[in-house]
């Protein structure tokens, strides 16, 4: 009679409690193999004798991690390589003239900070190339000019595989004297958003 009950009673529903952890977007996305893909936009200013000069720009990021996470405690990390396509890139100039450009930054090697659950700080050493229409800085000058920069930022992951990211550099913009004056830009200022997909991966 008793086993005829339990046998038609519903089975116990009760179950243990749940141990489940807020998702870690950080590590499903951010590991070795994984392709970054980002839009972003920026700007900034020469500081110093050169705090009248601005700088504009706005295009898209590609990286990829090359390894897997290595260092002790919060310096754990892995390491990025990525480049930076930017079609846009006027320079505001003191006489408040525009210079219109384009650069591109193959040379983003970065480490990735992988402590955390949704973010995830970085520091990076970066160079480039900017192409104006026009010499820069105004005079005679160059057309051409190099952005060796150190950037310090973070990505925030607001779901599995997509970030926001926020960035600052240090940086020096000049032409390396391939005008026939080279005053360039001893120090720069720049601040950089922008939203990544992650793909890819093992």
């Amino acid at each position: 009679m008793i086993a005829a009950q339990t046998a038609g009673q519903p089975a116990d529903q009760t179950s243990a409690p749940s141990t489940d952890t807020p998702q870690d977007f950080r590590a499903q996305s951010l590991k070795k193999g994984v392709w970054e893909l980002g839009v972003l936009a920026g700007g900034g200013t020469g500081l110093g004798k050169s705090d009248n000069t601005q700088f504009f720009y706005a295009g898209g990021r590609g990286g990829y991690i090359l390894t897997g996470e290595h260092l002790p405690g919060i310096l754990r990390g892995n390491f990025e390589w990525a480049v930076d396509i930017l079609p846009l890139y006027p320079v505001l100039t003191p006489d408040g003239g525009a210079i219109y450009g384009a650069s591109v930054k193959p040379a983003i090697w970065q480490w990735n900070f992988t402590s955390f659950k949704k973010f995830a700080p970085y520091v990076a050493a970066a160079g480039g190339v900017v192409f104006s229409k026009s010499n820069v800085p105004p005079g005679d000058t160059s057309k051409v000019n190099f952005t060796p920069q150190f950037v310090v930022g973070s990505h925030y992951f607001f779901e599995k595989r997509r970030a926001l990211f926020f960035e600052g550099s240090l940086g020096h913009l000049s032409s390396a004297s391939l005008g026939p004056h080279n005053p360039g830009y001893n120090v720069t200022f720049l601040f950089t958003v922008g939203l990544s997909w992650f793909k890819g991966g093992h």
